[in-house]
């Protein structure tokens, strides 16, 4: 992806410096993991998913785990509520409200962490969609 993206100096510096800057994040990995699951399920993107499984499966998640945040939720309430405000802020932005931000400080969310779903979720759009109209696609396993 990096290789095809360098075509344009200007798009992968910004997704090189959004990139690091969301490692800086407050999620811990698991979460984020289960956040860019579900929102590269909404997306599309095979090669992002595959990527985030095996992320999600170093950060100690396991296949259930993946398979729920695959369907946007959580068997975690708090993590459920996170996870599916991320996905409105990819699908339906415009229908956020103060409740939606209401109801995540409610499950003890930080100001800071609902400002951080919006960078991941930006930073998923553009992996996944960068992919998705360059035509990158998982290795064939059967070809290794």
């Amino acid at each position: 992806m990096v290789s095809t993206m360098a075509h344009s100096p200007a798009l992968l510096q910004g997704y090189l410096d959004l990139s690091r800057a969301m490692k800086r994040t407050k999620l811990p990995r698991a979460l984020s993991e289960k956040i860019s699951l579900a929102l590269q399920e909404w997306i599309g993107c095979e090669l992002c998913r595959q990527a985030h499984a095996a992320g999600a499966r170093a950060a100690g998640l396991s296949e259930d785990d993946i398979a729920l945040a695959r369907q946007g939720t959580s068997t975690d309430a708090r993590e459920a509520a996170l996870i599916g405000v991320a996905v409105r802020v990819l699908a339906e932005p415009s229908s956020l409200t103060d409740d939606d931000v209401a109801g995540l400080r409610a499950h003890g969310w930080s100001d800071r962490v609902i400002a951080e779903i919006v960078g991941l979720a930006a930073l998923n759009l553009l992996t996944g969609a960068f992919n998705l109209l360059a035509g990158l696609e998982p290795a064939d396993e059967t070809s290794r």
